[in-house]
């Protein structure tokens, strides 16, 4: 092997024992303070021993230390130029005649290593184990409905049968979707006339069809009947329904592509597991790009001075980054700009923005 082979195998490795320990460091302090939250907030309940609460937390951490995965990358890289550069190790590389690319190019391939990995293997587990912390924090609350979250507006389901089309709306739901509470339902006829409102206590999915309980009938020139039991006809299955209510978040990277088409098929809107999708697909990518960035801001010499400089800029970089990552996010949720572009655009910013300042240091 060449010594320029040497160096750039020396520099990976350098730098993915110094990302493993933020990880671990980062993954360490997350815990501990989710496990002070999560105790704090079941400090009134009873029969709730701390073992539970470790375990809750536990359960839930790997999923929001995958949400900052690519801060721990950014501050990884960095940690490790400023290092080599303290040591002088890389006055000697330019010594030996690596340029600022063969640098970078060991830590960029052990990122995109890294996203891979944190794609394929790391997310389904992260979102298996959140699901059960969901679980978990619901038998602590005894609360069975807090699997699943109503927006503004509730849960909305529009469903066609072989009687016609009809739309749901409830404002909680249990089972993942499969018991609807305070149930609003318009009814259709095959030509999209309007046949009635239907307001009741609850939903239950049956096979082939939804029983409303306690339920309230209003039709145009008729007035208000109450029917015990309202059997709306459904094409929907109780799997369906789960599948498709679960959040996006909770289900993993392979089974993605299916829960998109379900929704689809059920008459949801399936955007947000499209942008999950998007997102894990470029994750690579992006942690590919935070490299790029760290050493943007890290491969000036330590004894140039004006280091903090340097890192306070590369923590701005990467903050606006996440905020641009949000924004993008909030706006394909709002339909305004397609998955594809939301999840993609902070990853292809940050590759140029770190691209283009190292041209101009290296080239000018």
């Amino acid at each position: 092997m060449t010594i320029t082979g040497t160096l750039a195998r020396y520099f990976g490795m350098r730098f993915l024992i110094t990302l493993v320990a933020v990880l671990l460091g980062i993954f360490s302090l997350v815990i501990l303070l989710d496990y002070v939250e999560t105790m704090r907030r079941f400090s009134d309940a009873p029969n709730v021993s701390a073992l539970i609460v470790a375990k809750t937390s536990l359960f839930r951490v790997p999923q929001i230390t995958e949400r900052i995965l690519p801060f721990c990358v950014l501050i990884g890289a960095m940690s490790c130029y400023l290092s080599l550069s303290r040591k002088l190790e890389l006055v000697v590389s330019r010594a030996a005649g690596m340029s600022a690319w063969q640098f970078i190019a060991p830590a960029v391939i052990v990122a995109l290593g890294v996203g891979v990995i944190a794609t394929t293997i790391y997310n389904p587990i992260a979102a298996v184990l959140q699901e059960k912390a969901k679980r978990l924090e619901a038998d602590l609350t005894g609360n069975n409905e807090a699997g699943l979250q109503a927006t503004v507006n509730g849960f909305w389901v529009s469903q066609r049968s072989d009687k016609g089309q009809s739309i749901l709306n409830a404002p909680t739901s249990r089972d993942q979707g499969a018991v609807l509470n305070n149930v609003t339902a318009f009814v259709f006829d095959h030509d999209n006339r309007f046949l009635e409102r239907v307001a009741a206590a609850s939903a239950t999915l049956r096979s082939g069809h939804w029983q409303l309980d306690d339920a309230l009938v209003y039709a145009p020139g008729e007035p208000p009947r109450e029917v015990a039991q309202y059997d709306l006809a459904t094409n929907l299955t109780p799997e369906q329904v789960r599948e498709t209510f679960s959040t996006p978040e909770t289900v993993p990277f392979w089974q993605l592509r299916y829960f998109i088409d379900m929704a689809e098929r059920a008459g949801l809107t399936a955007t947000g597991y499209r942008l999950q999708y998007q997102k894990l697909l470029a994750r690579p990518f992006q942690l590919a790009a935070m490299v790029m960035l760290a050493a943007a801001f890290s491969l000036r010499f330590v004894r140039f001075g004006g280091v903090q400089k340097m890192v306070l800029g590369g923590v701005a970089c990467g903050f606006a980054l996440y905020v641009m990552s949000k924004l993008t996010d909030d706006l394909s949720t709002a339909e305004l700009i397609p998955p594809v572009v939301a999840a993609w655009l902070p990853a292809a910013i940050g590759a140029m923005t770190g691209f283009v300042v190292l041209l101009y240091q290296e080239d000018g």
